[in-house]
């Protein structure tokens, strides 16, 4: 009897012309409502998969991985607050200040002759930098900052790769500093913590990511500094600073916007690989040129810039530099110089996983023992 039916139904199906169905009766289906729309972050894999396969070859899978996976962080001491106190606590945690565990290492070899690397001196590390992180392989975390006695933070926590373009960067006491593309913060509460900062400009054009760049700032710095002439904040349009402010800086640091590649896996919010942003990232090469370009604009001949990203891609670290030196040179007669940053890259090999095939600059690469970056940064000094 079932057999019956089921014949019967397509017997009946057959006879049904759809086109006498009135038009508005007819059933379309909405594909663009209805239909399942990759998420960001998964189009932003296979694009990872697509062109990093090719840029890293073998390493591809292990770096893939490690994006995949959480994230390090490391625990930035705050020294406007009792920052000894606060070293004891994460020591007591079994975190080690990698910093000054590294130069202090590289002291003693340089004192029994086994090292052939430079002098801290020779290459100018921001001082005063303490950041602690728990060892390869450990993935215990630290727990949240909380105020201390002195009533700011007692550490920022942060990618600890990210303090490494700010240690490149080489402050010296009375600098006069700007961080170009500076929200959400992390990068400027850095550069202030080295004490080097006569004047600092933390500029960002976005005005939301400005109000975060405010809030970590009045968390994390007293209110005499904040209010003094020491810190600027400004939401200007970076490509134009160089016209605004030429010839200004000691020191500037330009770390741009970019494919953000760990968060744009993770996060949905925010994430450059919506199809609604693909003309915004496939002209992120001209932007972050353009920016690198007023960045070195900006600063005084003999002044040093450290342009960074948190992206693996060669097209917006390595071409991005080397189009924005050919472009001083033609269009301004100004000569910029990429800094060799090997001794850097030797001093803290120990904490993180660099790539060791990078045409100018340094990068981290993200390791499941060392899972930090991706975080890309190269030093360059204008000559002229």
């Amino acid at each position: 009897m079932a057999a019956l039916t089921l014949r019967g139904v397509r017997e009946l199906l057959k006879r049904v012309d759809f086109a006498t169905v009135p038009r508005r009766h007819r059933h379309k289906k909405k594909w663009a409502a209805t239909e399942p729309k990759f998420p960001a972050v998964r189009l932003a894999l296979q694009y990872f998969d697509m062109t990093y396969s090719v840029q890293f070859g073998d390493l591809w899978p292990s770096i893939r991985v490690s994006l995949l996976s959480e994230q390090k962080y490391g625990a930035l001491v705050n020294n406007f607050a009792a920052w000894d106190h606060v070293s004891a606590k994460l020591e007591q945690l079994s975190a080690k200040d990698f910093v000054n565990e590294a130069i202090s290492h590289w002291e003693l070899q340089s004192e029994g002759g086994q090292s052939a690397a430079p002098s801290p001196a020779s290459w100018a590390c921001s001082p005063n930098l303490r950041c602690f992180t728990f060892a390869r392989g450990d993935v215990s975390r630290f727990p949240p900052a909380r105020p201390g006695s002195l009533g700011v933070m007692d550490y920022y926590l942060m990618d600890a790769a990210s303090l490494l373009p700010v240690l490149a960067l080489g402050l010296q006491p009375g600098d006069i500093v700007l961080d170009l593309c500076a929200a959400p913060g992390g990068k400027t509460l850095a550069l202030l913590q080295t004490g080097c900062c006569r004047n600092l400009a933390a500029n960002d054009l976005s005005t939301s990511r400005i109000a975060r760049l405010q809030k970590i700032l009045h968390s994390y710095v007293p209110q005499e500094i904040r209010d003094g002439n020491r810190v600027r904040v400004t939401s200007w349009d970076g490509r134009k600073w160089g016209e605004l402010e030429g010839d200004t800086y000691d020191r500037v640091l330009v770390d741009v916007p970019c494919t953000t590649d760990r968060h744009s896996l993770h996060e949905e919010e925010n994430n450059i690989f919506k199809r609604s942003r693909k003309k915004e990232r496939q002209i992120l090469p001209v932007l972050q040129m353009q920016l690198l370009a007023a960045g070195l604009l900006a600063t005084k001949p003999g002044g040093h810039v450290v342009y960074s990203t948190c992206s693996l891609s060669h097209l917006q670290n390595e071409y991005v530099v080397q189009g924005a030196i050919e472009l001083l040179a033609n269009q301004y007669s100004i000569q910029v110089q990429v800094e060799d940053l090997t001794h850097f890259r030797r001093l803290f090999m120990d904490t993180f996983c660099f790539f060791s095939s990078c045409q100018v600059g340094e990068l981290v690469i993200p390791n499941l023992m060392a899972n930090f970056g991706p975080m890309y940064f190269c030093k360059m000094h204008r000559l002229t």
